[in-house]
């Protein structure tokens, strides 16, 4: 569970108690249980209240409204993303090259969840039909995580592990490693290869990335 600190960004109101602390995670899990279950627009805030205890009191001081509620969901589910996928490279532990291999293999784990799969459906559908959503998810989400990543080329590129002069470009180009595997399952398709094909494929293109990226 989250400490009161990690959800100062998520929540308009920061619980200050325990009892607040559990009321809050309780009411995003709750939320998001039946938002999967029964779609976005299905669900009130009367569902919510009557499926994780408390009131709707409780949501407008936390959350503001519904929207906010989701967006607040998005951002606790991205920073359990963020806690389970990335781990700061460690070059006393791993080799720069087993640790972008590994980073992919995470994210890839994490996509073939069928609940974090449905939740990425979520989002997407959400996104299309409210703009402001859509902004939201992609500047705490994507962004965030090509930062991240960028944020880790940018260090090795300085320490002479590889060269890389544009760091953004080269974490987007990165991720798109993973961007068959991630349409396959959001689109529901069989998953054909096996894991270990998905990873001898995740080998494969992280070696030619850091071709690419070899001091001229």
């Amino acid at each position: 569970m989250q400490d009161l600190a990690q959800l100062e960004s998520i929540a308009l109101d920061l619980p200050q108690t325990k009892r607040g602390h559990e009321r809050c995670v309780a009411l995003l899990e709750s939320a998001a249980e039946l938002f999967l279950e029964h779609g976005y627009d299905a669900v009130s805030l009367d569902d919510i209240v009557n499926h994780a205890g408390g009131s709707k009191a409780s949501i407008y001081k936390y959350f503001g409204h519904k929207e906010g509620l989701f967006k607040s969901i998005c951002d606790y589910r991205r920073d359990q993303f963020f806690k389970d996928i990335f781990m700061p490279f460690n070059p006393q532990v791993s080799s720069f090259r087993n640790y972008l291999i590994q980073t992919l293999i995470n994210f890839q784990e994490h996509l073939k969840q069928p609940e974090k799969a449905a939740f990425m459906r979520l989002i997407l559908e959400q996104s299309q039909r409210n703009s402001e959503i859509a902004q939201h998810i992609h500047e705490h989400g994507p962004k965030k995580i090509q930062l991240a990543i960028a944020g880790w080329l940018e260090i090795a590129h300085k320490n002479g592990i590889l060269h890389c002069e544009n760091p953004l470009f080269s974490s987007q180009f990165y991720f798109g490693i993973l961007r068959d595997i991630e349409w396959k399952i959001l689109m529901g398709l069989p998953q054909d290869e096996s894991d270990q094909e998905n990873t001898n494929y995740i080998e494969y293109c992280v070696d030619r990335f850091l071709d690419g990226h070899q001091k001229p």
